[in-house]
């Protein structure tokens, strides 16, 4: 095969995710598609692996998108590639480049950068460079396409994909909400694309085996005709295993969309939804518009009336927050029991006007991606390190899935499940002076320590609740240290009934 003029590059997260934004690139490249190829890596690749393929390739462009999460591998790769080949011209796009550019030193390898969505913008450069013309300024601002022109990119999706990768859609661009924390907040247009060539593309991945879906928009139930139709679309459809993710607005769920909302099975939904902060003066500050009781009071419609997956999203560190108010927007959002809270640290991103706090609130965040806050003038350094270890420990303990019933003996032992999460954080901390790379069995262990010896649980009791943890979790590999103590026949959870059968089997099992 002879070498494409055109390599579109891009490095996720992990090898599940798919580049949505390199395929969105492809499917536009109109007449030089077929001189277009497309490479695709994570972060366990090395630097000088990844340039080593770029250079295989020997394109005569070489384009990359730049993200928070690959910037500093990425201006590696480009680094490597120009220090070999200097002819081979570099264009990069993305979030990370497209404001600060001046606050950016990796940008200096690159021959040409596109600021915004490049999907028109890309393709037109390079007719311009293949053609000899270059262009008058190496920094080339690109407006938001007009989204009835773009060509969907769900074709470039490959069976691989299908069969082993996270498959994301969008029906619509933009926010028009301006919470100043987000890039969204910089352009206050929302453009949706046309649902008479959206859905045909849906369709066609389910022919193709999707169950999941993915949808990137911000603000998918800011229309509500719209989202009806692609929800009733979805629920004509709808078949064993299908999963639909959506983020959405959370103070907005009127009855029609709570009526078909209703009528998708258990399970087969998923919502994010962005709480961010519960201090009214801090979401002032920002700019965030929400109304808390109806956003209390749909979460808990959502959770009891369809059975869809709640993930909550808080942020710390706002300008203005502190660690008690942070505590009881927290205990606010425990009392109604989403699946999933997900604590952020707050990030400054590139461009976003949170900037304007820094001096007001002595906002100080790391100068390396992801730039996290680091200080605040109500939250110390320490403080926000107590913090960082309460989200990673409440991810591994409390989103997992893996400690349901012993979390939720947990939290109910004290008057604020944060305090008493946040102590046991920093109990768990003060035994690993670490919170990554801990095995489940010893994730386990400090919980059972903490149960039995902080508040005084049954040792025979703690051993049944994390036992019954492990089996309903699908897991066999009961730690020693429970089979040693556990009752197969008295094992279940205080206040509710005790455990099926099978389950009893399977604990006795385990046990012997």
């Amino acid at each position: 095969m002879s070498s494409p003029a055109i390599l579109l590059t891009a490095v996720n997260a992990r090898y599940s995710h798919t580049a949505f934004g390199l395929r969105y690139l492809m499917a536009n490249m109109g007449e030089l598609e077929p001189v277009t190829a497309m490479q695709e890596f994570d972060l366990k690749r090395s630097p000088v692996d990844i340039a080593e393929s770029v250079l295989a390739a020997a394109p005569r462009i070489a384009g990359f998108g730049v993200y928070i999460w690959n910037a500093g591998i990425v201006f590696q790769v480009i680094e490597i590639v120009k220090q070999v080949r200097p002819d081979i011209i570099i264009v990069i796009g993305g979030p990370e480049v497209s404001h600060e550019i001046d606050r950016q030193p990796g940008c200096g390898h690159a021959d040409y950068i596109i600021t915004g969505e490049a999907d028109e913008t890309f393709p037109q450069l390079c007719r311009d460079l293949l053609n000899g013309t270059a262009p008058a300024h190496r920094i080339i601002p690109s407006p938001p396409p007009d989204t009835t022109r773009l060509h969907l990119p769900y074709p470039l999706y490959s069976a691989e994909d299908v069969l082993h990768r996270v498959i994301y859609v969008e029906a619509s661009r933009g926010c028009p909400f301006t919470c100043e924390f987000c890039l969204s907040s910089l352009d206050k247009h929302l453009n949706r694309f046309p649902l008479e060539d959206l859905l045909p593309a849906f369709d066609n991945l389910l022919q193709r085996g999707v169950k999941e879906f993915k949808f990137v928009d911000r603000t998918f139930n800011l229309s509500i005709p719209f989202s009806l139709q692609i929800l009733e679309f979805f629920l004509r459809r709808h078949r064993d295993g299908m999963f639909l993710h959506f983020e959405m607005i959370p103070d907005r769920l009127p009855p029609e969309l709570r009526e078909i909302l209703a009528c998708f099975p258990r399970g087969s939904l998923q919502f994010e939804v962005g709480i961010q902060t519960f201090n009214q003066d801090v979401a002032d500050r920002i700019s965030r518009r929400q109304d808390y009781e109806q956003t209390l009071e749909n979460i808990q419609w959502l959770l009891t009336e369809t059975g869809a997956h709640i993930h909550a999203d808080l942020i710390v560190g706002l300008p203005g927050e502190t660690l008690e108010s942070f505590a009881a927007g927290f205990d606010r959002l425990v009392s109604i029991g989403p699946q999933e809270i997900q604590v952020n640290l707050l990030k400054r991103l590139r461009g976003t006007p949170i900037i304007r706090h820094e001096q007001p609130f002595g906002l100080i965040f790391r100068s390396e991606p992801p730039y996290e806050i680091i200080r605040t003038s109500t939250l110390s350094f320490t403080d926000l390190q107590r913090l960082r270890r309460f989200a990673r420990f409440w991810d591994l303990y409390a989103n997992s899935g893996n400690f349901g019933s012993s979390v939720s003996c947990l939290l109910a032992s004290g008057p604020s499940a944060f305090h008493t999460f946040l102590s046991f954080s920093e109990s768990v901390y003060r035994h690993e002076q670490r919170t990554h790379s801990i095995a489940l069995d010893q994730l386990t262990a400090h919980l059972d320590r903490y149960l039995t010896g902080e508040l005084g649980l049954d040792p025979e009791e703690s051993a049944n609740l994390l036992a019954a943890d492990y089996i309903q979790a699908g897991r066999r590999d009961l730690p020693q240290f429970l089979r040693d103590r556990v009752d197969a026949e008295q094992l279940h959870q205080p206040g509710r009934p005790p455990l099926p059968g099978r389950m009893k089997r399977q604990i006795r099992h385990l046990s012997a």
